[in-house]
Order: structure tokens, then C-alpha cells, then sequence
């Protein structure tokens, strides 16, 4: 099996090499393509303006100008393209990956692109305490993940479906064991705008995310984690609602 892997925290996260190390415990036929730079949030966006700069970092490992998507894609088609990857893994993005933060994830969106090549995909992300990034405990993520992994390639899956992992902020013994979810949904307050200013007094501003205690609902990717189990989501690429489309070509038929 060959595996592709790459993130959106960039080729010198602490995570990427994580992941690394669970993919080694699946097979050594490894390849990394990673952003240059952090592209949290930059959700499933292309480069079609600026050109993608690929740089050899080091063997079977390349950094990209670029974000999640054109890394996949440089990986797929030009690094990979005479022996393309089995598997493509994103990851371990340090935080969660829940609920509404799938329509924004660099992390999810390069398993979706994968999933758009026709590679079976899997994203993973790690919970870290609250206001202690540095203090992300991946060796949760290192500890769960292989069995996780090797469990979820033995099953079959549908075309057009990706795969999102998410691990608790806890020792690896302290996980309550794996929940396999739908997507959750938060309220949307919890979402900020802090405006400050600058030298000359301009206003400027920066998105930030309120921290609310809440009750999640039942058998959602949030209940999941608040639970301090491990979230295993599988998630469609086709956005469509078929209901609506059933009661919409009625109303305009």
C-alpha cells in the first residue's frame, strides 16, 4: 500500500510527524506533501492566481506553496503520478475538526480531494485543553489511530465518501472508547468579531470563537468528544438534499 500524506498546519507541525509515524504502522511506501506555511481554514480553495513552488525537504518529503488541495493534487499528479497513493491521510491537525468546522478545514478538505481523485481518504484531528495549543496531547491520536485505521481500510466504502477522525483531549487511557457519528451543529454565537486598533487608530479585527457550555445532540461527532470518546464520521461529497429536491420539483413542476 502506498500512502500520501499531507495537513494544513504545515510541513513543520508537530502533527504531520505524528502521522508519520501511525502511517508507518501500515506500510513504509510513504510519501509527504505539506503546505510551506500554516493554511488552517482556507477550507477547499485552489491556487489559480499564484503558481504552487515545490520544494524537496528531505526523502519522500515535499513542502508546497500552497494550500491542503494543491498539495494532494501535486502529490497525485506530478510527485506520485507513475505510482499513485492507495491512501491519502490529512493530519493529525492539532484541535477538532467538528460539526461546522468540516465546511471550513483545510485538514478535511485535503481528504476531500483525495476522495475527488478516487483515493479512499481519512482525515484526523486532536483536541487539545483549552487555551493550551502547545499542550495538544498527540500521543492519544498515536496510540488509537493505528488500529482505527487498519479497521476503517478492511471496510468498504462508497465512492464520493471521506472519512473524519477526531480524537479527545485526553491521555490515551483515558479515552471511553469510539463512537461512529454524524456531524454535529453549534450554536452560531459562539462565533466572534474583536476589533482593536492600530497605531494611527484604524480599526482591525480578528475572528475568534467563544467558548460555550452546551448540550450536544445525541449521536453527533460533539457528543462524541464531550464524551471523551474518539468520532468517527463519514462524510458525503455530494452536498445535495435529496428531500428538498423531491418537494422542490414538485413546486416547479
Amino acid at each position: 500500500m502506498r500512502i500520501l500524506i499531507t495537513n494544513d498546519d504545515g510541513i513543520h507541525a508537530e502533527g504531520l510527524n505524528v502521522l508519520e509515524r501511525i502511517a508507518r504502522t501500515i506500510t513504509d511506501d510513504i510519501v509527504i506533501v505539506a503546505p510551506e506555511t500554516d493554511q488552517s481554514g482556507v477550507a477547499h480553495s485552489l491556487s489559480l492566481n499564484d503558481p504552487l513552488r515545490l520544494r524537496h525537504v528531505g526523502p519522500h518529503r515535499y513542502a508546497v506553496k500552497g494550500t491542503p488541495t494543491d498539495c494532494v493534487i501535486m502529490g497525485v499528479r506530478r510527485i506520485m503520478r507513475d505510482n499513485p497513493p492507495d491512501l491519502v491521510l490529512s493530519g493529525v491537525n492539532i484541535g477538532h475538526n467538528l460539526a461546522e468546522d468540516v465546511t471550513y478545514s483545510g485538514t478535511i478538505a485535503a481528504a476531500m480531494e483525495g476522495t475527488l481523485l478516487g483515493i479512499r481518504s481519512f482525515a484526523l484531528s486532536q483536541g487539545y485543553p483549552p487555551g493550551q495549543r502547545e499542550q495538544a496531547p498527540f500521543d492519544c491520536a498515536a496510540a488509537h489511530a493505528p488500529k482505527i485505521l487498519a479497521r476503517l481500510i478492511d471496510q468498504p466504502l462508497d465512492a464520493g465518501i471521506l472519512v473524519n477522525i477526531n480524537f479527545p483531549s485526553c491521555a490515551p487511557e483515558a479515552v471511553r472508547g469510539t463512537s461512529v457519528t454524524v456531524q454535529g451543529r453549534r450554536d452560531a454565537t459562539y462565533l466572534e468579531l474583536d476589533e482593536r486598533f492600530d497605531g494611527r487608530h484604524n480599526p482591525y479585527y480578528w475572528i475568534g470563537f467563544s467558548r460555550q457550555r452546551s448540550t450536544p445532540a445525541r449521536g453527533t461527532d460533539l457528543e462524541a468528544i464531550a464524551d471523551q470518546r474518539i468520532s468517527i464520521t463519514p462524510l458525503r461529497l455530494d452536498l445535495t438534499d435529496e428531500p428538498s429536491v423531491t418537494r422542490l420539483a414538485a413546486d416547479f413542476a
